[in-house]
Protein backbone atom coordinates (compact mmCIF):
# COMPACT_ATOMS: atom_id res chain seq x y z
CA UNK A 1 0.00 0.00 0.00
CA UNK A 2 1.11 3.50 -0.51
CA UNK A 3 2.53 6.02 1.79
CA UNK A 4 -0.11 8.00 0.70
CA UNK A 5 -2.86 6.41 2.23
CA UNK A 6 -0.73 6.73 5.79
CA UNK A 7 -1.48 10.70 5.00
CA UNK A 8 -5.32 9.94 4.37
CA UNK A 9 -5.74 8.22 7.27
CA UNK A 10 -3.90 10.58 9.52
CA UNK A 11 -6.57 12.90 8.25
CA UNK A 12 -9.41 10.44 8.84
CA UNK A 13 -7.88 10.16 12.55
CA UNK A 14 -8.47 13.69 12.89
CA UNK A 15 -11.94 13.70 11.80
CA UNK A 16 -12.95 10.84 13.85
CA UNK A 17 -11.45 12.12 16.90
CA UNK A 18 -13.21 15.47 16.60
CA UNK A 19 -16.81 13.91 15.99
CA UNK A 20 -17.12 11.58 18.69
CA UNK A 21 -14.90 12.93 21.19
CA UNK A 22 -17.48 15.88 22.17
CA UNK A 23 -19.73 13.44 23.50
CA UNK A 24 -17.58 12.76 26.35
CA UNK A 25 -16.96 16.56 27.27
CA UNK A 26 -20.17 17.74 26.68
CA UNK A 27 -20.49 17.99 30.56
CA UNK A 28 -17.42 20.03 30.63
CA UNK A 29 -18.68 22.02 27.85
CA UNK A 30 -22.16 22.89 29.49
CA UNK A 31 -20.57 23.95 32.57
CA UNK A 32 -17.72 26.33 30.82
CA UNK A 33 -20.26 28.02 29.09
CA UNK A 34 -23.29 28.21 31.33
CA UNK A 35 -25.86 26.12 29.13
CA UNK A 36 -27.77 22.84 29.63
CA UNK A 37 -26.47 19.33 28.71
CA UNK A 38 -29.60 19.09 25.90
CA UNK A 39 -27.85 22.72 24.52
CA UNK A 40 -24.34 21.71 24.65
CA UNK A 41 -26.03 18.50 22.66
CA UNK A 42 -26.31 21.15 19.45
CA UNK A 43 -22.83 20.51 19.15
CA UNK A 44 -23.48 16.84 18.34
CA UNK A 45 -26.40 17.30 15.92
CA UNK A 46 -25.05 20.41 14.41
CA UNK A 47 -21.73 18.54 13.22
CA UNK A 48 -23.82 15.56 12.34
CA UNK A 49 -26.49 18.04 9.96
CA UNK A 50 -23.07 20.13 8.53
CA UNK A 51 -21.55 16.65 7.71
CA UNK A 52 -24.89 15.74 5.44
CA UNK A 53 -25.04 19.17 4.02
CA UNK A 54 -21.34 19.78 3.59
CA UNK A 55 -20.56 16.56 1.54
CA UNK A 56 -22.40 17.40 -1.96
CA UNK A 57 -21.42 20.73 -1.31
CA UNK A 58 -18.07 21.17 -1.05
CA UNK A 59 -17.53 18.27 -3.49
CA UNK A 60 -19.44 20.29 -6.08
CA UNK A 61 -17.38 23.10 -5.36
CA UNK A 62 -13.90 21.05 -5.45
CA UNK A 63 -15.18 19.68 -9.20
CA UNK A 64 -13.15 22.35 -10.38
CA UNK A 65 -9.67 21.95 -8.98
CA UNK A 66 -7.24 18.98 -8.61
CA UNK A 67 -8.29 16.21 -6.20
CA UNK A 68 -5.00 17.06 -4.11
CA UNK A 69 -5.36 20.75 -3.80
CA UNK A 70 -9.04 19.98 -2.73
CA UNK A 71 -7.84 17.61 0.09
CA UNK A 72 -5.78 20.26 1.67
CA UNK A 73 -8.33 22.55 1.47
CA UNK A 74 -10.63 20.49 3.31
CA UNK A 75 -7.70 19.68 6.04
CA UNK A 76 -7.36 23.63 6.32
CA UNK A 77 -11.40 23.93 6.73
CA UNK A 78 -10.93 21.20 9.27
CA UNK A 79 -8.00 22.92 11.01
CA UNK A 80 -9.92 26.19 11.17
CA UNK A 81 -13.00 24.93 12.49
CA UNK A 82 -11.28 23.59 15.06
CA UNK A 83 -9.26 26.17 16.23
CA UNK A 84 -12.53 28.12 16.28
CA UNK A 85 -14.04 25.43 19.05
CA UNK A 86 -10.42 25.37 21.09
CA UNK A 87 -10.64 29.39 21.09
CA UNK A 88 -14.33 29.89 21.22
CA UNK A 89 -15.54 32.91 23.78
CA UNK A 90 -19.44 31.49 23.53
CA UNK A 91 -21.36 28.92 22.69
CA UNK A 92 -22.41 30.01 19.65
CA UNK A 93 -18.72 30.63 18.36
CA UNK A 94 -18.08 26.86 19.10
CA UNK A 95 -21.44 25.92 17.41
CA UNK A 96 -20.10 27.62 14.48
CA UNK A 97 -16.19 26.12 15.26
CA UNK A 98 -17.98 22.79 14.92
CA UNK A 99 -20.18 23.30 12.09
CA UNK A 100 -17.34 24.58 10.13
CA UNK A 101 -14.64 21.39 10.85
CA UNK A 102 -17.90 19.13 9.93
CA UNK A 103 -18.06 20.85 6.30
CA UNK A 104 -14.77 19.08 5.10
CA UNK A 105 -15.66 15.46 6.63
CA UNK A 106 -18.08 14.04 3.75
CA UNK A 107 -15.86 15.43 1.33
CA UNK A 108 -12.58 14.56 2.73
CA UNK A 109 -14.03 10.63 2.95
CA UNK A 110 -15.45 11.27 -0.60
CA UNK A 111 -12.61 12.58 -2.25
CA UNK A 112 -10.55 10.44 -0.22
CA UNK A 113 -12.27 7.40 -1.28
CA UNK A 114 -11.56 7.87 -5.14
CA UNK A 115 -7.95 8.90 -4.33
CA UNK A 116 -7.41 5.74 -2.25
CA UNK A 117 -8.78 3.42 -4.76
CA UNK A 118 -6.46 5.10 -7.53
CA UNK A 119 -3.18 4.64 -5.86
CA UNK A 120 -3.54 1.20 -6.03
CA UNK A 121 -4.28 -2.07 -8.66
CA UNK A 122 -8.09 -2.69 -9.35
CA UNK A 123 -8.24 -5.74 -7.22
CA UNK A 124 -6.91 -3.72 -3.75
CA UNK A 125 -9.44 -0.71 -4.35
CA UNK A 126 -11.37 -2.47 -1.25
CA UNK A 127 -8.40 -2.46 0.70
CA UNK A 128 -6.81 1.08 -0.37
CA UNK A 129 -9.82 2.30 0.89
CA UNK A 130 -10.28 0.23 4.12
CA UNK A 131 -6.87 1.31 5.18
CA UNK A 132 -7.98 5.48 5.04
CA UNK A 133 -11.23 4.15 7.22
CA UNK A 134 -8.78 2.56 9.36
CA UNK A 135 -7.96 6.01 11.08
CA UNK A 136 -11.45 6.81 11.58
CA UNK A 137 -12.07 3.42 13.46
CA UNK A 138 -8.45 3.97 15.57
CA UNK A 139 -9.82 7.09 16.27
CA UNK A 140 -12.22 5.45 18.46
CA UNK A 141 -10.24 3.12 20.28
CA UNK A 142 -6.95 5.83 20.95
CA UNK A 143 -8.07 9.41 19.84
CA UNK A 144 -11.42 9.78 21.50
CA UNK A 145 -10.63 8.09 24.81
CA UNK A 146 -7.39 10.02 25.20
CA UNK A 147 -9.00 13.17 24.07
CA UNK A 148 -12.25 12.48 26.70
CA UNK A 149 -9.18 12.56 29.41
CA UNK A 150 -7.20 15.61 28.44
CA UNK A 151 -10.53 17.29 28.13
CA UNK A 152 -11.88 16.18 31.59
CA UNK A 153 -8.28 16.70 33.22
CA UNK A 154 -6.79 19.28 31.31
CA UNK A 155 -9.81 21.16 29.98
CA UNK A 156 -11.99 20.45 26.80
CA UNK A 157 -9.81 23.69 25.12
CA UNK A 158 -6.46 21.39 24.93
CA UNK A 159 -8.42 18.55 23.48
CA UNK A 160 -9.90 20.40 20.33
CA UNK A 161 -6.46 22.56 19.98
CA UNK A 162 -4.38 18.83 20.11
CA UNK A 163 -7.37 17.84 17.25
CA UNK A 164 -6.43 20.69 15.14
CA UNK A 165 -2.93 20.05 15.36
CA UNK A 166 -3.59 16.76 13.72
CA UNK A 167 -5.12 18.41 11.30
CA UNK A 168 -2.01 20.39 10.37
CA UNK A 169 0.18 16.61 10.12
CA UNK A 170 -2.24 15.70 8.37
CA UNK A 171 -1.99 18.52 5.89
CA UNK A 172 1.46 18.24 5.64
CA UNK A 173 1.36 14.46 4.76
CA UNK A 174 -0.93 15.50 1.79
CA UNK A 175 0.70 18.17 0.59
CA UNK A 176 4.04 15.68 1.00
CA UNK A 177 2.72 11.98 -0.12
CA UNK A 178 -0.19 12.34 -1.77
CA UNK A 179 0.68 12.64 -5.72
CA UNK A 180 -0.95 15.42 -7.68
CA UNK A 181 -3.62 13.53 -10.01
CA UNK A 182 -5.32 15.86 -12.27
CA UNK A 183 -8.67 16.74 -12.42
CA UNK A 184 -10.37 13.80 -14.77
CA UNK A 185 -10.84 15.73 -18.11
CA UNK A 186 -14.60 15.84 -19.10
CA UNK A 187 -16.27 15.52 -15.42
CA UNK A 188 -18.67 18.61 -14.79
CA UNK A 189 -20.82 19.05 -12.06
CA UNK A 190 -23.61 17.36 -14.13
CA UNK A 191 -21.84 14.22 -14.71
CA UNK A 192 -21.22 13.94 -11.30
CA UNK A 193 -25.44 14.65 -10.53
CA UNK A 194 -25.90 11.66 -13.35
CA UNK A 195 -24.85 9.18 -11.57
CA UNK A 196 -27.60 9.70 -9.29
CA UNK A 197 -29.77 8.19 -11.95
CA UNK A 198 -28.63 5.06 -11.11
CA UNK A 199 -30.73 2.57 -8.85
CA UNK A 200 -27.80 0.76 -7.89
CA UNK A 201 -26.40 4.03 -6.83
CA UNK A 202 -29.49 5.29 -4.87
CA UNK A 203 -29.81 1.00 -2.97
CA UNK A 204 -26.10 1.49 -2.10
CA UNK A 205 -26.26 4.57 -0.19
CA UNK A 206 -30.17 3.41 1.43
CA UNK A 207 -27.95 0.31 2.30
CA UNK A 208 -25.38 2.64 3.91
CA UNK A 209 -28.19 4.43 6.03
CA UNK A 210 -29.82 1.41 7.42
CA UNK A 211 -27.23 -0.98 8.51
CA UNK A 212 -24.95 1.63 10.09
CA UNK A 213 -28.12 3.33 11.55
CA UNK A 214 -28.80 -0.18 12.67
CA UNK A 215 -25.77 -0.10 15.20
CA UNK A 216 -25.91 3.58 16.19
CA UNK A 217 -29.44 3.16 17.28
CA UNK A 218 -27.65 0.84 20.06
CA UNK A 219 -24.73 2.61 20.53
CA UNK A 220 -25.98 6.16 21.11
CA UNK A 221 -27.69 4.86 23.82
CA UNK A 222 -24.36 2.67 25.36
CA UNK A 223 -24.09 4.50 28.87
CA UNK A 224 -27.49 4.57 29.95
CA UNK A 225 -28.16 0.87 28.84
CA UNK A 226 -24.66 -0.24 30.64
CA UNK A 227 -25.59 1.77 33.90
CA UNK A 228 -29.05 0.72 34.30
CA UNK A 229 -29.42 -2.60 32.89
CA UNK A 230 -26.30 -4.27 32.84
CA UNK A 231 -25.08 -2.71 36.15
CA UNK A 232 -21.40 -0.97 35.06
CA UNK A 233 -20.18 1.97 36.88
CA UNK A 234 -20.36 5.29 35.02
CA UNK A 235 -16.82 5.07 34.71
CA UNK A 236 -16.99 1.87 32.55
CA UNK A 237 -18.52 3.47 29.86
CA UNK A 238 -15.09 4.30 27.69
CA UNK A 239 -13.48 1.00 28.17
CA UNK A 240 -16.95 -0.30 26.79
CA UNK A 241 -16.54 1.80 23.89
CA UNK A 242 -12.98 1.29 23.45
CA UNK A 243 -14.14 -2.13 23.18
CA UNK A 244 -16.51 -0.70 20.67
CA UNK A 245 -13.85 1.06 18.60
CA UNK A 246 -11.34 -2.33 18.90
CA UNK A 247 -14.17 -4.41 17.00
CA UNK A 248 -14.67 -1.58 14.17
CA UNK A 249 -10.74 -1.27 13.93
CA UNK A 250 -10.79 -5.32 13.30
CA UNK A 251 -14.43 -5.24 11.07
CA UNK A 252 -13.06 -2.55 8.58
CA UNK A 253 -9.36 -4.37 8.33
CA UNK A 254 -11.58 -7.68 7.27
CA UNK A 255 -13.86 -5.99 5.06
CA UNK A 256 -11.40 -4.37 3.20
CA UNK A 257 -9.27 -7.89 2.79
CA UNK A 258 -12.59 -9.14 1.23
CA UNK A 259 -14.48 -7.09 -0.27
CA UNK A 260 -12.46 -7.33 -3.30
CA UNK A 261 -12.80 -10.93 -3.48
CA UNK A 262 -16.59 -11.26 -2.84
CA UNK A 263 -18.49 -8.12 -2.44
CA UNK A 264 -21.78 -9.03 -1.90
CA UNK A 265 -21.41 -12.22 -0.12
CA UNK A 266 -19.83 -10.13 2.62
CA UNK A 267 -22.54 -7.85 2.88
CA UNK A 268 -24.84 -10.53 3.26
CA UNK A 269 -22.90 -12.11 5.61
CA UNK A 270 -22.07 -8.72 7.97
CA UNK A 271 -25.57 -7.29 7.32
CA UNK A 272 -26.92 -10.22 8.46
CA UNK A 273 -25.32 -11.19 11.27
CA UNK A 274 -25.43 -7.59 12.48
CA UNK A 275 -29.13 -7.62 12.54
CA UNK A 276 -29.16 -10.98 15.03
CA UNK A 277 -26.33 -10.07 17.16
CA UNK A 278 -28.13 -6.92 17.39
CA UNK A 279 -31.39 -8.50 18.74
CA UNK A 280 -29.39 -10.94 20.94
CA UNK A 281 -27.85 -7.74 22.44
CA UNK A 282 -31.59 -7.03 24.20
CA UNK A 283 -30.32 -10.22 26.44
CA UNK A 284 -27.07 -10.08 26.69
CA UNK A 285 -27.02 -6.58 27.78
CA UNK A 286 -28.57 -8.16 31.13
CA UNK A 287 -24.81 -9.51 31.90
CA UNK A 288 -21.79 -7.60 31.92
CA UNK A 289 -19.35 -10.27 30.30
CA UNK A 290 -22.16 -11.36 27.50
CA UNK A 291 -22.39 -7.58 26.91
CA UNK A 292 -18.90 -6.27 26.25
CA UNK A 293 -18.79 -9.47 23.93
CA UNK A 294 -21.32 -8.63 22.01
CA UNK A 295 -20.32 -4.50 21.92
CA UNK A 296 -17.10 -5.57 20.10
CA UNK A 297 -19.18 -7.78 17.69
CA UNK A 298 -21.43 -4.90 16.73
CA UNK A 299 -18.24 -2.44 16.01
CA UNK A 300 -17.01 -5.65 14.01
CA UNK A 301 -20.07 -6.31 11.95
CA UNK A 302 -21.09 -2.49 11.34
CA UNK A 303 -17.72 -1.52 10.27
CA UNK A 304 -17.21 -5.02 7.78
CA UNK A 305 -19.95 -3.15 5.90
CA UNK A 306 -18.03 -0.03 5.07
CA UNK A 307 -15.38 -0.45 2.69
CA UNK A 308 -17.41 -2.63 0.73
CA UNK A 309 -20.65 -0.77 0.87
CA UNK A 310 -18.27 3.04 -0.33
CA UNK A 311 -16.79 0.28 -2.87
CA UNK A 312 -19.84 -0.80 -4.20
CA UNK A 313 -20.80 3.32 -4.42
CA UNK A 314 -17.71 3.55 -6.24
CA UNK A 315 -18.23 0.81 -8.57
CA UNK A 316 -21.87 1.60 -9.94
CA UNK A 317 -20.93 5.33 -10.57
CA UNK A 318 -17.37 4.82 -11.60
CA UNK A 319 -17.92 7.57 -14.55
CA UNK A 320 -18.16 10.31 -11.82
CA UNK A 321 -17.97 8.54 -8.61
CA UNK A 322 -16.39 11.70 -6.63
CA UNK A 323 -19.70 13.35 -5.49
CA UNK A 324 -21.47 10.14 -4.90
CA UNK A 325 -18.63 8.70 -2.41
CA UNK A 326 -19.17 11.71 -0.55
CA UNK A 327 -22.78 11.79 -0.19
CA UNK A 328 -22.15 8.13 0.39
CA UNK A 329 -20.28 9.10 3.67
CA UNK A 330 -23.08 12.10 4.85
CA UNK A 331 -25.54 8.42 4.36
CA UNK A 332 -23.71 7.51 7.27
CA UNK A 333 -24.33 10.35 9.46
CA UNK A 334 -27.89 10.04 8.62
CA UNK A 335 -28.25 6.67 9.38
CA UNK A 336 -27.09 7.63 12.98
CA UNK A 337 -29.79 10.83 13.25
CA UNK A 338 -32.13 8.88 12.07
CA UNK A 339 -31.38 5.46 14.45
CA UNK A 340 -30.92 8.12 17.56
CA UNK A 341 -33.88 9.49 16.57
CA UNK A 342 -35.86 5.69 16.88
CA UNK A 343 -33.97 4.68 19.40
CA UNK A 344 -35.02 7.74 21.54
CA UNK A 345 -38.63 7.31 20.62
CA UNK A 346 -39.12 3.57 21.98
CA UNK A 347 -36.94 4.51 25.12
CA UNK A 348 -39.58 7.57 25.41
CA UNK A 349 -42.39 5.14 24.76
CA UNK A 350 -41.16 3.42 27.92
CA UNK A 351 -39.99 -0.01 26.31
CA UNK A 352 -36.72 0.42 28.12
CA UNK A 353 -33.01 1.23 27.80
CA UNK A 354 -32.46 -1.88 25.55
CA UNK A 355 -35.32 -1.22 23.23
CA UNK A 356 -32.83 0.36 20.41
CA UNK A 357 -31.30 -2.95 19.90
CA UNK A 358 -34.75 -3.90 18.36
CA UNK A 359 -34.92 -1.02 16.31
CA UNK A 360 -31.12 -1.54 15.25
CA UNK A 361 -32.19 -5.22 14.20
CA UNK A 362 -34.86 -3.84 12.21
CA UNK A 363 -32.79 -1.66 10.21
CA UNK A 364 -30.05 -4.26 9.78
CA UNK A 365 -32.37 -6.49 8.28
CA UNK A 366 -33.94 -3.68 6.00
CA UNK A 367 -30.33 -3.03 4.71
CA UNK A 368 -30.23 -7.05 4.21
CA UNK A 369 -33.32 -6.97 2.02
CA UNK A 370 -31.38 -3.95 -0.03
CA UNK A 371 -28.44 -5.97 -0.69
CA UNK A 372 -30.39 -8.71 -1.69
CA UNK A 373 -32.63 -6.37 -4.27
CA UNK A 374 -29.67 -4.96 -5.62
CA UNK A 375 -28.39 -8.27 -6.09
CA UNK A 376 -31.40 -9.54 -7.83
CA UNK A 377 -31.37 -6.50 -9.69
CA UNK A 378 -27.83 -6.97 -11.07
CA UNK A 379 -28.28 -10.07 -12.29
CA UNK A 380 -31.90 -9.54 -14.10
CA UNK A 381 -29.98 -6.43 -16.34
CA UNK A 382 -27.02 -8.86 -16.85
CA UNK A 383 -28.79 -12.12 -18.64
CA UNK A 384 -29.95 -10.16 -21.71
CA UNK A 385 -26.31 -9.58 -22.50
CA UNK A 386 -25.43 -12.75 -21.52
CA UNK A 387 -28.17 -14.69 -23.29
CA UNK A 388 -26.81 -12.25 -26.34
CA UNK A 389 -23.24 -13.09 -25.92
CA UNK A 390 -23.74 -17.02 -25.21
CA UNK A 391 -25.89 -17.08 -28.82
CA UNK A 392 -23.54 -15.42 -30.74
CA UNK A 393 -20.91 -17.86 -31.38
CA UNK A 394 -23.26 -20.25 -31.45
CA UNK A 395 -24.39 -18.94 -34.97
CA UNK A 396 -21.25 -18.92 -35.96
CA UNK A 397 -20.52 -22.58 -35.62
CA UNK A 398 -23.55 -23.52 -37.37
CA UNK A 399 -22.60 -21.13 -40.28
CA UNK A 400 -19.17 -22.54 -40.41
CA UNK A 401 -20.57 -25.95 -40.25
CA UNK A 402 -23.24 -25.34 -43.40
Amino acid sequence: MPLALLALAIGAFGIGTTEFVIMGLLPEVADDFGVSIPTAGFLVTGYALGVMLGAPVMTALGTRVSRKRMLMLLMGLFIVGNLFSALAPAFSVMLIGRVVASLAHGAFFGIGSVVAADLVAPDKKAGAISMMFTGLTVANVVGVPLGTLIGQTAGWRLTFTIVAALGVVGLLGIVRLVPDMPRPEGVRLRHELAAFKNVQVLLAMAMTVLGFGGVFAAITYIAPMMTHVAGFADGSVTWLLVLFGLGMVGGNLVGGRYADRALMPLLYVSLGALAVVLALFTFTAHHKVLAGITIAFIGALGFAAVPPLQKRVLDQAHAAPTLASAVNIGAFNLGNALSAWLGGLVIAAGFGYTAPNWVGAALAAAALLLAFLSAALERRESAPSAVVAGATPAGQRTAVHH
